[in-house]
């Protein structure tokens, strides 16, 4: 088959080396001018896999794609030859004593699976974070690497025609147009442009979040860490060279300015409070992204004769592109 995708974000780029390597012949369009430069939401993400803590606020079958998605990254890396990226060691849920019980009723909400860690496991596990915390640790959930995933997925496809720096102004059954008015032709065009779908999907609506990048030589964080917290989903995910990403706020939002003071002060706070050696991190980055949602925060696949429409993955786009990919791939 002629497959047009467009949008190479996780989903996209995803879709276009499996579809490539199934011998399907490939062309992705995004406005995007290479496939190393930030745009998509993909790149913001920290790369959590977390299924299970996603259960707090997501649905039964976001966290069952979610597993299925776990199942599958670890071969997908070892095929792009980059089996260091993707982790399933496990991450670790905190709070503050005087949050337990608001951590109790969230507990309360996850399926069987959170193990409670005592000050001495705790410090097994984590020496690093503050020791009379309250800690679950969460089998089985992981991380990965967002950055060199996308890019490994790029760089793996040579086959697939890589449309950069062009838009799909409009897309349709079997036909996409590009933004100087030239059209693609195919037997199935693919639709992934996350919000630049907006104009097809009314409810489409981006929500804003932003993360941070502190350089912490000497901080050892060897799980990533989600903290109840009353304001927002506080997460601290170690990466190679002595980065932690903290993260991330969830705004009703579609304002792509820079990271706000109040933003920064309680993502660092929350951070700094549960990790003290961060005192003397040094910010190196922050940005801010928008995720494509729809009002029940559930992914959307749309199909009709000739196109296939995916979308409102919200924060889940690396914990269910593998799985939605599979489906697609049946459905090719």
């Amino acid at each position: 088959m002629q497959v047009v995708i467009a949008g190479a974000g996780v989903m996209g780029r995803l879709l276009a080396w499996q579809l490539a390597r199934a011998g399907h012949r490939v062309a992705v369009v995004d406005p995007a001018e290479g496939p190393a430069q930030p745009g998509a939401a993909a790149f913001t993400a920290a790369g959590m896999l977390s299924p299970l803590a996603e259960r707090e606020h997501a649905s039964a079958e976001v966290a069952a794609l979610g597993w299925r998605s776990l199942a599958l990254w670890p071969a997908i890396a070892q095929a792009l030859g980059q089996p260091a990226l993707v982790r399933t060691a496990g991450s670790l849920l905190l709070a503050h004593g005087p949050d337990l019980g608001a951590a109790q009723r969230v507990l309360s909400r996850l399926p069987a699976g959170p193990q409670p860690l005592d000050r001495a496991a705790l410090h097994a596990l984590e020496p690093a974070l503050v020791p009379d915390l309250k800690a679950w640790l969460l089998p089985g959930e992981g991380q990965l690497l967002p950055h060199e995933l996308l890019q490994a997925l790029a760089r793996q496809a040579p086959d697939v025609d890589w449309f950069w720096g062009r838009r799909a102004t409009c897309v349709r059954p079997r036909r996409l147009e590009l933004d100087d008015g030239q059209w693609l032709d195919a037997d199935l065009v693919i639709d992934t442009r996350g919000l630049g779908a907006q104009p097809d999907l009314a409810a489409l609506r981006g929500v804003r979040g932003e993360v941070l990048w502190l350089h912490a030589p000497g901080v050892a964080l060897h799980h990533p860490v989600r903290l109840l917290h009353p304001r927002h989903r506080v997460y601290l995910v170690p990466r190679p060279g002595d980065i932690i990403v903290v993260g991330a706020s969830e705004v009703e939002s579609e304002d792509r300015s820079p990271v706000s003071l109040r933003s920064a002060v309680e993502l660092l706070s929350a951070a700094h409070s549960v990790l003290p050696g961060l005192a003397e991190a040094r910010i190196v980055h922050m940005e801010t992204n928008l995720r494509p949602a729809l009002p029940d925060h559930q992914p959307h696949l749309a199909r009709e004769p000739g196109l296939l429409r995916i979308n409102g993955l919200f924060r889940h786009g690396w914990l269910l592109a593998p799985a939605l990919a599979e489906q697609v791939l049946d459905h090719v």
